[in-house]
C-alpha cells in the first residue's frame, strides 16, 4: 500500500475554485507508478521502472476545493506476465472541520521498461493473494482491458483537422488543440514523459471544448479508459487535440487524441501516443448542474461518432441503474 498527501492550491484549480481532473488524474497515476515500480524491483533482477498503460473508466464523485488535503491510496491488486494492475482511493479532507469524502477511485494498468533498455518488457513479480477467487476476478479484468485496447487502434489514424468560420454548437466550433514541447521536467529520469502529466493535458483540452461549447463552468465528471498506444520520449513535440462527440441534456463527452512528432528525430514519424474519451457537466455559479446545448452533427463522421457516444452513455447509464438496484 501506497498513501500520499497533496494539499491543493489556487493553480490547481479553475476559476471556480473546483480542482481540475487533470490535478486530480495526475496524483492518482503518481501514486500508482510508485507502488507498481516498488514492486516490479522487489525482486532480484534487472531493474526497471513501470510505465504507464491504460487507466480504467475513471468517475470523478464529488468535487475537490483549494485547501483541501487529498488523500490518495494505492494497491496493486493483480499481476500478469508483463503487467501490474493498480487500484487507487482518492479522498478529500477539510482540514478545518475534518471532514472527508471520497472523490474519486481508479484503476490503472503498468508495464515494467527495462533501465538498460526502455523498449524492453520485463516480466513482473507474482502478487501473493489472500484468495484464490482474486486472481480469477483479476485475470478476468486483464482479458477485458486486453481486449479494449485492442479495439481503440483502429482509431490511431483519425486526425482533428481545424474549421474556418464553423457554426456554434457544431463540432468544428469547440474543437481545440494544445501543442507543447516535451521538456526534463514532464519527464522521468529515463527520457519518456510520465502518464500524469499527458492525462493533465488531455483534460485541460476537454475542459475548453467544453467550455468553448456551453460558455458556462466546467467539471469533469468521468473519464473513459485511456490508451497509452506508445511512449512519448524527451524533446518530442505533442499535439491534444479535443472535440466534442455527444451530448445528453446534462453532459457531453469529448474525444481527445495525443499525437507525438520526434522533430530531433528524421527517422521516426508522427504517430499516436494516447486517446481517451472525458465527460463533463455544466454547472451554474452555484454549482448545480445545467442543462448543455446539444451538439449539432455535420458530417457523416461527425453524425457516426454522435451514436456511438449515445450508446457509451447509455451502457453506462443502464450499467448505473443497475448497481443502485443492487444495492438497494
Amino acid at each position: 500500500m501506497v498513501a500520499l498527501l497533496w494539499i491543493m492550491r489556487p493553480d490547481d484549480a479553475n476559476v471556480a475554485g473546483n480542482v481540475h481532473g487533470g490535478t486530480v488524474l495526475k496524483m492518482i497515476e503518481e501514486a500508482g507508478a510508485i507502488i507498481s515500480t516498488r514492486h516490479c524491483n522487489s525482486q532480484n533482477g534487472e531493474r526497471c521502472v513501470a510505465a504507464l498503460a491504460r487507466v480504467e473508466r475513471t468517475d470523478f464523485l464529488s468535487p475537490m476545493c483549494i485547501g483541501e488535503v487529498a488523500h490518495v491510496s494505492a494497491e496493486i491488486t493483480y499481476t500478469s506476465k508483463h503487467s501490474v494492475e493498480v487500484q487507487v482511493h482518492v479522498m478529500s479532507e477539510n482540514i478545518l472541520t475534518g471532514t472527508k469524502k471520497l472523490t474519486n477511485k481508479a484503476t490503472l494498468w503498468y508495464v515494467p521498461l527495462s533501465l538498460k533498455n526502455v523498449d524492453k518488457v520485463l516480466e513482473v513479480p507474482p502478487v501473493v493473494y489472500s484468495r484464490q477467487e482474486q486472481e480469477e476476478e483479476g485475470r478476468k479484468r486483464y482479458e477485458a482491458q486486453k481486449l479494449e485496447r485492442m479495439e481503440t487502434k483502429w482509431r490511431n489514424g483519425d486526425i482533428i483537422q481545424p474549421v474556418l468560420n464553423p457554426e456554434p454548437n457544431t463540432v468544428s466550433y469547440s474543437q481545440s488543440s494544445l501543442i507543447h514541447l516535451v521538456g526534463p521536467s514532464d519527464c522521468t529520469l529515463h527520457g519518456f514523459v510520465h502518464g500524469g502529466v499527458t492525462m493533465k493535458l488531455m483534460d485541460e483540452v476537454a475542459g475548453i471544448v467544453a467550455a468553448r461549447h456551453c460558455k458556462t463552468n466546467i467539471v469533469t465528471a468521468s473519464v473513459d479508459a485511456i490508451n497509452f498506444h506508445d511512449k512519448i520520449r524527451k524533446g518530442c513535440v505533442i499535439t491534444i487535440s479535443g472535440r466534442m462527440t455527444f451530448t445528453s441534456n446534462k453532459s457531453m463527452e469529448i474525444e481527445v487524441l495525443v499525437d507525438a512528432d520526434p522533430v530531433v528525430n528524421n527517422f521516426v514519424k508522427r504517430y499516436r501516443a494516447a486517446s481517451a474519451f472525458f465527460t463533463y457537466v455544466s454547472l451554474s455559479p452555484e454549482g448545480k448542474s445545467l442543462p448543455v446545448p446539444q451538439l449539432v452533427p455535420e458530417t457523416e463522421d461527425e453524425k457516426k461518432r454522435f451514436e456511438e457516444g449515445k450508446g457509451r452513455y447509455l451502457q453506462m447509464k443502464a450499467k448505473r441503474q443497475g448497481q443502485a438496484e443492487t444495492q438497494a
